[in-house]
């Protein structure tokens, strides 16, 4: 391992440390808020840096509550580690996939996904679906020769290869590394905040500009400032300006958010692998199931046999016991082994493993003409005996199996048919159905309903999301299940007639809601065709058959039973297998993106009253109205304290889209609304000339107007109220009366108390202001009711 020849890709589930800390810490913002901070403390205006410990502060909060989501989410990770089958010693072992070496000899099977680039040694139909690498969408035949890909799925057939490329020298290690990377920002939260960043971002250098003008205006001009040293108490006024724009804690709650998010779900034994998740199946519109080991429990029954025609042909017991000993058996043929032997008299000379996307498999014997000899074909019934109509005599067994067959289904139970073809050979090269195939015959099996799966489909209709259920099953079969679990359908949608036509293929999906036959490259195309329509979607998984359509669905779920190729491509694991752990999911992801867009209209309205206060006063020669200290110190009681409270409190709402248009709807007139209050108090100090003998007085003034109506806006946006919300509120206004009348603060806050005159004006703009505000919360209200 030493010399580079294991299996190891830097790949995690995680950001790591130093990109934690990188994330957090080396950002613009922080950039410009260290910059402002050197430069106060080189003036003598230490008092006026506290932002500077509140972006600190900001910053270790972030990588701390990061860091442990990510150790919690490592854990499960490396309980849900993969294994690789590799011959070693003359015995098939089990290692963890970092363990393979070079030369080493892989064991494949249906369900794997390749660890390592490997040349086949040998193939017994081998297929591997290489569309995660290639974009390929039909499967490839792996013949000995032939090389097989690191990340390729096995979806059919068994072989043996060895390994001649590892870690990062295999094809897709790259490739894997990118599509499991830890990411916080594919979502509709990050996407909205990242936006608003960026103008805000572009907004910061006039801004600055404006307010230096103008805090030299109003110092005489730029000639008498610079001259006068009065620059310096200017220059403290544009960082004061330029550090209000920023919403420096408004980033940090919205990742705090997502990391608690999943550590409670990693709590409930839900493993994210992208935190992002945790937001993903509250916004989702459309639930598409896979029958088996979601709605049941995986674990299939054999139910009993039905035989065809008296006497049956000879030899099938057999045939049904070579079936479930095959090593490539899927799940239906390996629960037959309990019922039927196979005594290995007749050799068998080729066979076909089971495929999802053909729906049979098949084996011939060489007995030499003695009974039993010829191909035995197992698989659904509408598949294998599609073309037995094609000799006269077959036609009519054909029709009563496939009836008998249906009948079956429609109870719910899972039918296979076993016919038979004499003197035809199938092998895996030339993988066809005989013309002519005798109906033997029909196996049923059961599938235990998950006592959760009823409660759990009831919470989602409830919530107004849109089920389908896709099954590669006979369509009656899936229907009768669908219909015991609560779901409304007289039956189920037949695959095999799907159209071809993307547009077609909408309204069919659209207008039904089970669906039966269906191959993996249609489910791929079926969550395709509702993404299309405008639907967020989550497909739930368990086998190979799923992998593309988990693939394709902005929120794939994989259960804990998955084929390990199913789990690298899901976004969310349910490692218990609990399907009523998603409604869990739900409320967690409701939580963050209702509490993220409560404290981003808190924060965008600050970004938005120190823009228009900004260039509204420096526009008229104003001073900036606040010193950097003043602001750190409303900034805290309206916003910073209890933000943090809001974003973790438990909330409910509903998702619905559009949460930028929605904040800032809200927080761009109520920005105006503060900035035209304190501009009216202002303006009224300047044109009576009631602070003209205590400048801190007016500063003061509009400290504490500024105050009030940020606890106005605090309390508008905590709606509905509760105890905890009240609690939060109440808190807050009283530390405001018990700071502002404190000695101690008021000297280092450069706080004092206002005339009575300029003490009623404060009052009547902080009274209008908010008055003001209530009805912007009313308009908004009726614009975008509850």
């Amino acid at each position: 391992m030493r010399h580079g020849l294991a299996n190891v890709v830097p790949d995690s589930t995680s950001r790591s440390l130093w990109e934690i800390v990188r994330a957090n810490v080396l950002t613009l913002f922080n950039a410009i808020v260290g910059t402002s901070f050197v430069v106060l403390l080189v003036l003598g205006s230490w008092q006026d840096a506290l932002f500077g410990l509140a972006a600190v502060g900001n910053s270790v909060i972030g990588v701390v509550q990061e860091y442990r989501a990510k150790r919690s989410l490592d854990r499960l990770a490396v309980l849900e580690s993969p294994v690789a089958r590799v011959l070693r010693d003359g015995s098939v072992q089990e290692v963890p996939t970092a363990d393979v070496v070079l030369d080493d000899v892989l064991v494949l099977r249906s369900g794997d996904q390749v660890t390592a680039d490997a040349s086949v040694l040998e193939s017994g139909g081998l297929e591997a679906d290489e569309s995660l690498l290639t974009g390929e969408s039909d499967p490839v035949d792996k013949e000995a020769g032939t090389v097989v890909l690191s990340g390729s799925i096995l979806v059919a057939g068994r072989g043996m290869a060895r390994v001649i490329r590892v870690g990062a020298d295999s094809f897709s290690s790259g490739i894997a590394a990118d599509a499991k990377r830890f990411s916080l920002v594919n979502s509709e939260i990050r996407n909205s905040l990242n936006r608003i960043l960026r103008w805000l971002s572009w907004a910061l250098l006039p801004v600055a500009l404006i307010v230096a003008n103008g805090e030299m205006q109003s110092r005489g001009g730029w000639e008498q400032a610079i001259a006068s040293g009065a620059w310096t108490s200017a220059l403290v006024g544009v960082i004061a300006s330029v550090i209000a724009v920023i919403p420096l804690g408004l980033v940090l709650l919205s990742s705090v958010a997502f990391a608690v998010g999943g550590i409670r779900l990693a709590g409930n034994k839900v493993l994210i692998q992208e935190l992002a998740a945790v937001e993903g199946l509250a916004r989702v519109d459309v639930l598409c199931l896979d029958k088996t080991g979601t709605l049941t429990q995986g674990r299939i029954i054999f139910d009993g046999v039905h035989e065809l025609a008296e006497p049956a042909e000879p030899g099938w017991e057999r045939a049904l016991g070579w079936f479930a000993k095959d090593p490539e058996a899927n799940a239906t043929s390996r629960c037959l082994e309990a019922a039927f032997e196979h005594d290995g008299g007749n050799p068998a000379v080729s066979s076909v493993p089971f495929s999802s996307a053909r729906k049979w498999s098949a084996v011939t014997f060489d007995g030499g003409g003695t009974p039993g000899s010829g191909t035995w074909i197992l698989g659904a019934p509408e598949v294998v005996l599609a073309d037995g109509s094609g000799g006269a005599d077959a036609a009519p067994a054909a029709h009563a199996a496939l009836g008998r067959a249906g009948r079956l289904a429609e109870s719910g139970l899972r039918t296979v048919v076993l016919a038979y073809a004499a003197d035809t050979t199938i092998t895996a090269d030339n993988a066809t159905l005989p013309a002519v195939v005798e109906p033997v015959v029909v196996l049923t099996f059961r599938e235990q309903i998950r006592p959760e799966a009823r409660q759990t489909l009831d919470y989602f209709r409830d919530e107004g999301v849109e089920l389908k259920i896709i099954s590669g099953d006979d369509p009656r079969t899936v229907a009768a299940i669908a219909r015991s679990v609560g779901v409304d359908v007289a039956e189920g949608y037949d695959a095999r007639k799907l159209p071809a036509d993307p547009r077609r293929l909408e309204e069919v999906v659209a207008n039904n809601t089970v669906f039966g036959r269906v191959t993996p490259h249609q489910k791929r195309d079926m969550v395709a065709a509702l993404q299309r329509r405008g639907h967020t979607v989550a497909m739930t998984g368990d086998g190979v058959n799923d992998v593309l359509a988990l693939k394709e669905a902005d929120l794939g779920i994989a259960m804990n039973s998955a084929a390990p190729a199913t789990k690298a491509v899901a976004r969310l694991v349910l490692l218990d297998g609990r399907f009523d752990r998603l409604p869990a999911v739900v409320a967690e992801g409701r939580r963050v993106i209702a509490n993220i867009e409560r404290v981003s209209k808190l924060f965008l309205s600050k970004s938005s009253y120190s823009i228009a206060i900004a260039v509204s006063f420096g526009l008229l020669s104003l001073q900036f109205p606040f010193l950097p200290r003043q602001l750190s110190f409303t900034d805290g009681l309206t916003i910073g304290i209890p933000s943090f409270f809001l974003a973790l409190m438990a909330n409910s709402s509903r998702y619905r889209p559009g949460f930028l248009r929605r904040s800032l709807l809200f927080s761009v007139p109520a920005g105006l609304i503060v900035a035209a209050s304190l501009l009216s108090l202002n303006l009224y100090a300047q044109t009576t000339g009631a602070a003209g003998a205590a400048p801190e007085s007016l500063q003061s003034a509009s400290v504490l107007t500024l105050s009030v109506l940020g606890l106005w806006i605090l309390a508008v946006v905590s709606r509905p109220l509760d105890v905890k919300k009240v609690a939060v509120v109440l808190a807050m206004c009283a530390m405001l009366l018990i700071l502002i009348t404190q000695p101690l603060v008021q000297d280092f806050f450069h706080l004092a108390r206002p005339p009575a005159d300029l003490l009623r004006a404060a009052g009547a703009a902080a009274l209008g202001g908010g008055l003001a505000v209530e009805l912007l919360a009313w308009i908004h209200g009726r614009m975008f009711p509850r």
